[in-house]
């Protein structure tokens, strides 16, 4: 499960390196956090996702061309990742 996770955090550092300085710091913190996720042993509730949801949402409206399509993947790869994490 967390493989779907590690996808999204590698295509956020991707997306990171062609941003622009306005979204790059939200990129690179939810990628922190993915790969806090990733390789520590907690795992994110449906809150906490919906939160990185959001902030990627938001970052893609902003961003534009290799970028945007990267955030896109991570945001595809999270949602499946939610899919699979049982409600509290």
């Amino acid at each position: 499960m967390t493989e779907a996770l590690k996808q999204a955090r590698d295509d956020l550092k991707q997306a990171e390196k062609t941003a622009d300085d306005d979204v790059r710091e939200e990129i690179r913190e939810t990628a922190e956090a993915y790969r806090d996720y990733v390789v520590g042993d907690h795992e994110p509730d449906h809150a906490i996702l919906d939160g990185h949801l959001n902030t990627l949402r938001q970052v893609q409206r902003r961003a534009d061309g290799d970028t945007e399509a990267r955030i896109e993947r991570a945001l595809e790869a999270t949602e499946n990742y939610r899919e699979d994490v049982e409600q509290a």
